[in-house]
């Protein structure tokens, strides 16, 4: 059989693999695959460095598809380059259970570099990855040893493009010149309520233009040819991020439903697939049905890897002779372990020490810094409020690449898809800063870095009506209450200088948990010991206490710990027997045993208070029924920090005197 024919019988079968997985499933996405099929598959034939029996080879070009709805193509071309997904995983499309889920997801599925949910993260944490790619490349690679040498390709989609979170990320990769992204967009006009020119009418070519991006265009997406010629002009172009538009026709070769909304989200139906078989000259009666010839083909994938593969290893092997120290290095940078002595430098704090938190935490860094060479990240354009440059350190650019501080710019919604990419593709300790307020606009990226879990650390500072002037739209009250309800994340909200640093602790040595820190914009008091505070690694824990049977329990988080503390203290000079519980992490807590935490909270002390200036929601599984809370139950004001603190009620005097009352009532 001749090269064309034999093109022409695999994109079929990925077509008609889709159509029938779909059909079967009785939901899904099959007009994208339909599609898509030329593009992705001269990807994957003719460019895709990889190694299907090794997903996790350190030098593969990473693949994103990032309009996830479209996993069927994913699928097929996993299955048919030799991944650990089979026919039968294929059938079972979209099951509870199976290996091929309704979108991609990481870690579930072998050759899935990234969970695609939301349009439009895929292609920022692509961004991610090319960044990482092009520090570690710096950093690692010798003259004739191209240790880190590989793209980042992503298939994008109309709604990828038209996500607020992707004109983040383009903006950033054309500025930063990451010339090893190259990204297909399935230009197929189409979106769910019908052709994009009712909502998508921009230039999409001339906008990433204007980027900094090298573009192209793809007039016929069967054109394996013409899409061929354009990846190797994308690869050709090292100093620019690559967008090739392809134009497609969603649901190609279906009679009725091409180029409409209804080959998008829903099965074409057994007749329409008959006719679409018909169309293409494939066998109508049969379904899921593979040719020999097409499967000895798409699995030269295993061959070809295990060689590019092998000749890696080769190549690292004499670079790690000639550079041991620097092996040693990169080995545990890829396998995620830490340094011997990376937490040696860390400061110490002496109680009664003021100090804010956020200030702490940019010590910790440039603590861990040296130590920890992977330990790369930045602000959202807020460096000197959130502390995050590491001192002496370049500014990663297109002339610095080796460069530890990152300038993500205003770009929020990049900055967390982007940090999450970075920890996807490996070697690197990530980080990202803003405002805790502006944490509402990494939403989707903290929920898939917590779906994923990722080693992924976000700094939020300014972490209540704390921060003064700015008044509510700045004052974060139900940010904490809405980072602690996401799964697998680790929310904490240090009370003191030595928690920072322990909080940091955690956040370094977490490889499943991405961590959330909320800081203080104002100084407070340092409470604990260096000893005690390694007690934040249990999340709760009892800071004082005048009674090993107390009749009240005082808790609380950050800057309002010492309210707690101050008020304690009075309460035990009237006699009263009170506990003070530091509660930096909810999380940690809820993960330890039933007996470590009723020694903490005892079940037969029902007089609590907890302590918080944010939203008190959340809070009642803590304090019970007969307890209370002092919190935020609406939004801030503009005007010194303790003229605000007086009026909500964030005063010893206020926790004194609803402590008393719960002390003076009979339950």
């Amino acid at each position: 059989m001749d090269q064309t024919n034999l093109d022409l019988l695999s994109v079929t079968t990925i077509r008609t693999l889709a159509m029938d997985a779909v059909e079967k499933a009785q939901s899904g996405h099959p007009g994208l695959p339909m599609g898509a099929a030329p593009m992705a598959y001269t990807l994957w034939t003719r460019y895709l460095h990889h190694n299907p029996q090794n997903p996790h080879w350190a030098n593969r070009d990473r693949f994103i598809l990032s309009a996830g709805h479209g996993s069927m193509l994913l699928y097929g071309l996993l299955y048919l380059t030799g991944y650990d997904l089979s026919l039968d995983d294929i059938k079972h499309f979209r099951q509870f259970g199976s290996k091929t889920p309704g979108h991609p997801e990481y870690g579930h599925t072998a050759g899935v570099e990234t969970t695609t949910g939301p349009l439009g993260q895929g292609f920022a944490t692509g961004v991610g990855m090319a960044i990482a790619e092009r520090f570690l490349r710096a950093r690692y690679n010798r003259p004739d040893f191209p240790i880190i040498d590989h793209y980042t390709y992503a298939l994008v989609s109309d709604g990828d493009l038209m996500e607020g979170i992707s004109a983040e990320a383009a903006s950033l990769a054309g500025h930063l010149g990451l010339g090893k992204l190259i990204y297909l967009y399935d230009d197929n006009h189409i979106s769910i309520e019908g052709n994009t020119d009712i909502a998508f009418t921009e230039d999409v070519l001339a906008r990433f233009t204007a980027y900094g991006w090298h573009t192209q265009r793809v007039t016929d997406g069967n054109d394996l040819g013409a899409i061929t010629d354009a990846i190797k002009k994308a690869q050709a172009e090292t100093s620019r991020p690559s967008l090739i538009a392809v134009r497609t026709h969603i649901g190609y070769g279906s009679p009725h439903k091409q180029d409409s909304p209804k080959a998008h989200g829903s099965p074409l139906g057994a007749e329409e697939i008959r006719l679409t078989k018909k169309a293409y000259g494939w066998p109508e009666d049969q379904s899921f049905y593979v040719p020999d010839t097409v499967l000895s083909h798409m699995r030269q994938a295993v061959a070809n890897g295990n060689e590019w593969e092998a000749e890696w290893n080769h190549l690292y092997e004499k670079w790690a002779d000639a550079y041991p120290e620097l092996a040693r290095e990169f080995d545990q940078a890829l396998a995620g372990q830490l340094p011997e002595g990376v937490f040696s430098d860390l400061p110490q704090y002496d109680v009664g020490t003021n100090y804010e938190t956020r200030a702490v935490s940019g010590y910790v860094l440039n603590a861990l810094a040296p130590h920890l060479p992977g330990l790369i990240g930045g602000s959202a354009d807020l460096a000197g409020s959130n502390n995050t440059n590491l001192d002496g350190q370049a500014s990663f650019g297109p002339t610095t690449p080796d460069g530890r501080n990152m300038h993500f710019g205003v770009r929020e919604h990049a900055m967390g898809a982007a940090v999450n990419g970075m920890a996807l593709h490996g070697g690197l300790h990530p980080y990202g800063a803003t405002f805790l307020i502006f944490s509402d606009y990494m939403r989707g990226s903290l929920r898939l870095s917590a779906l994923m879990g990722l080693p992924v650390t976000f700094l939020f500072t300014h972490d209540s009506i704390g921060l003064g002037e700015d008044g509510p739209t700045h004052q974060p009250i139900e940010q904490l209450a809405s980072l602690r309800a996401i799964p697998n994340l680790y929310t904490i909200r240090p009370g003191d200088a030595n928690e920072t640093r322990e909080a940091w602790k955690i956040a370094i040595k977490s490889q499943h948990h991405p961590v959330a820190m909320a800081l203080t914009r104002q100084k407070i008091p340092t409470l604990t010991t260096p000893e005690l505070s390694q007690n934040l690694q249990y999340g709760a824990y009892i800071l004082e206490q005048n009674h090993e049977q107390p009749d009240l329990i005082l808790m609380a988080t950050g800057s309002e710990l010492s309210l707690c503390h101050e008020a304690y203290l009075k309460l035990k000079d009237q006699g009263h027997r009170v506990r003070v519980v530091s509660f930096p992490c909810w999380e940690l807590f809820e993960e330890q045993s039933q007996t470590y935490r009723e020694s903490v909270l005892p079940r037969r002390v029902t007089k609590r208070l907890a302590v918080e200036a944010a939203s008190p929601f959340g809070w009642e599984r803590y304090v019970g029924s007969n307890g209370a809370i002092i919190g935020m139950n609406g939004f801030g004001a503009s005007g010194p920090i303790k003229e605000l603190m007086e009026h909500f009620g964030f005063t010893v005097d206020n926790v004194l005197r609803v402590a008393t009352k719960l002390l003076a009532e009979s339950h």
